[in-house]
């Protein structure tokens, strides 16, 4: 998602320079007519071109609604903000993913309290069963799956 969620975005982390490059590009290629803003069916396409799916009608209403209500489209600096948090998110989904398979042992696609159990005393021995019994229990679930724990998060 975009605009809406940025609160939930993962912040602070730069951007590198061959990204900011790379974003200057894509939104050149999508501004055809050099108006300096991308239109919402140009900023559709600069998605695709830069994560490879089409962003939902909520995802670009969101964006569209979060730019300055002056504006006739999404202008660059923009542009790369919005792409610094599409970025920061992924990676912060992309470190969940790879914290939840090295838990999931058995490759089930969820854990089981007794997972979340022997993984904490791995990672976190002296911390109490309480206090892991309670951070299982606040996902509300019989068992966590990695699809609940991305949206929770």
């Amino acid at each position: 998602m975009f605009a809406a969620e940025t609160g939930a975005w993962c912040t602070g982390r730069e951007a590198r320079p061959s990204d900011r490059r790379k974003w200057v590009k894509v939104f050149e290629a999508c501004d055809e007519d050099k108006k300096g803003y991308l239109s919402r069916e140009d900023f559709k396409v600069a998605v695709v071109m830069l994560f490879g799916y089409k962003p939902t009608k909520i995802e670009a209403d969101s964006v569209m609604a979060s730019i300055n209500s002056n504006a006739s489209g999404i202008c660059l600096e923009e542009f790369i903000k919005l792409m610094e948090k599409k970025k920061a998110a992924q990676l912060y989904q992309n470190e969940i993913r790879q914290i939840f398979t090295a838990f999931d042992r058995q490759y089930r696609g969820f854990l089981t309290l007794e997972d979340f159990k022997k993984a904490f005393k791995q990672v976190a021995p002296k911390l109490s069963e309480r206090i892991v019994l309670e951070a299982f229990r606040s996902l509300s679930l019989p068992k966590i799956n990695l699809h609940k724990i991305s949206k929770d998060i």
